[in-house]
C-alpha cells in the first residue's frame, strides 16, 4: 500500500499546482462537448458542479474532452493519451470507459461519472465502502433493480402488453446475474422477456430485427452509452411498430419516447465533480466510498401516448415529475 500511496500523492500534488482533468466519454460526439455549456446535459451538469465548487474552465483548472464516438476501440489509445497529457484525474461515463482507462494507468486517480451496478462485484473495486486503488466514485447500483420499477410504470400505462424487448448492455460478465431482479418482476407482472444487445452503433439493426422476430409488443430501453446517444432511432422504431416503450434516460421522453423513469443524471454528473474538487484538493481514490444515485425522475409523453391510443392513469400522471404534452 505505501508503494501505491506515494504515485497518487505525486498525482494529487501535481494536481494542486496545474489541475487538469480528464473525461472520457464512449459515444457522444465531440460538438455535444465543447465550450463550457456544452449541449450533453450531462458533461453540462458536471461542469457546472466544478464551478459551483470554485473550478472555473481556463481559469486555474483545464478540462481535457476525449471520446470515442461509439467506436470503442478507440477508448484505449484516448485513455493512453489523457495519461500522456499528465492529468490529474480521469472522469469516466461507462463500463468501457473505466476498463479503458484502469488498463491505462494504475495510479492518476479515476472518478466514475456512472459506473457499473455493483464495482465490487465485477472485480472493478475491494468494496464499496472502501475502494481501495486508483478508482471510486458514482455506481449505478439500482441500473439492474430498477428494471423492474419500469416494467411496473410500462404494464401500468399499457396494461395490455405481454412480450418486452430488452435493449441492453452486454459487455459486463455478470449481466445475465444482474438481470434477474428485472426478471422476477417481469414473471409477476406477466410478462415476457426477450433481450438484445446494445453495445456498439451496429448492434442496433440486429436488436431491431430480434425484436419484432420475436413478437415483442414493447420495450424496455436500458443505460448504455449508445442508447442515449442514438435515443432518436429507438424512438422512431418503436412509434414505427407503435410499441409502448419506457427509457432509462428522461431525456428519451422530451425526443418523443412514450415514458422514462430513472437516475438523474445531470445530478449523478454533478456529484462527480465533487469528487474531483476533493481529489484535486488531496484526497485519495482508495478511501472515498462509491456512491449511489439519489435522486429518480419519472416522466411521460402524452403527445406520444395518444398517438399509441394509450390513456395514461392519472394515479400515474400524478407520479410524474415531467409531462410532455
Amino acid at each position: 500500500m505505501a508503494a501505491l500511496a506515494r504515485p497518487l500523492a505525486a498525482w494529487a500534488q501535481q494536481a494542486r499546482q496545474i489541475p487538469t482533468v480528464g473525461i472520457l466519454f464512449h459515444s457522444s460526439p465531440v460538438a455535444d462537448m465543447t465550450g463550457a455549456e456544452p449541449r450533453h446535459p450531462y458533461l453540462r451538469g458536471f461542469m457546472q458542479g466544478l464551478r459551483e465548487l470554485g473550478y472555473v474552465e481556463g481559469n486555474g483548472i483545464r478540462i481535457e474532452r476525449r471520446t470515442a464516438e461509439g467506436h470503442p476501440e478507440r477508448l484505449p489509445a484516448l485513455a493512453a493519451e489523457l495519461v500522456g497529457l499528465k492529468v490529474a484525474v480521469i472522469v469516466t461515463t461507462t463500463l468501457a470507459t473505466i476498463e479503458a482507462a484502469r488498463r491505462a494507468t494504475s495510479t492518476i486517480p479515476i472518478v466514475m461519472a456512472s459506473g457499473p451496478p455493483d464495482p465490487a462485484q465485477s472485480g472493478l473495486v475491494a468494496s464499496l465502502a472502501r475502494p481501495s486503488g486508483n478508482l471510486t466514485g458514482l455506481s449505478l447500483s439500482t441500473g439492474y433493480a430498477i428494471a423492474g420499477k419500469r416494467l411496473d410504470l410500462l404494464k401500468e400505462a399499457a396494461p395490455r402488453i405481454s412480450r418486452v424487448g430488452v435493449l441492453s448492455s452486454q459487455t459486463d460478465p455478470q449481466w445475465p446475474a444482474l438481470w434477474e431482479p428485472a426478471r422476477a418482476a417481469a414473471t409477476a407482472l406477466g410478462l415476457t422477456l426477450l433481450f438484445a444487445k446494445i453495445d456498439e452503433p451496429d448492434d442496433f439493426p440486429r436488436a431491431f430485427a430480434a425484436i419484432t422476430g420475436a413478437r415483442a409488443d414493447a420495450l424496455l430501453v436500458s443505460e448504455t452509452a449508445e442508447t442515449f446517444v442514438r435515443q432518436h432511432l429507438i424512438i422512431d422504431f418503436a412509434a414505427k411498430h407503435r410499441m409502448p416503450a419506457v427509457y432509462a434516460y428522461t431525456d428519451s421522453v422530451k425526443a418523443g419516447g412514450l415514458m422514462g423513469y430513472g437516475t438523474d443524471y445531470v445530478d449523478l454528473f454533478r456529484r462527480a465533480a465533487t469528487y474531483v474538487a476533493r481529489i484535486l484538493k488531496g484526497a485519495r481514490p482508495g478511501e472515498l466510498p462509491i456512491e449511489q444515485p439519489t435522486k429518480f425522475l419519472l416522466a411521460v409523453n402524452m403527445r406520444t401516448a395518444r398517438a399509441l391510443g394509450l390513456t395514461i392513469p392519472p394515479s400515474l400522471l400524478l407520479r410524474a415529475e415531467q409531462v410532455v404534452d
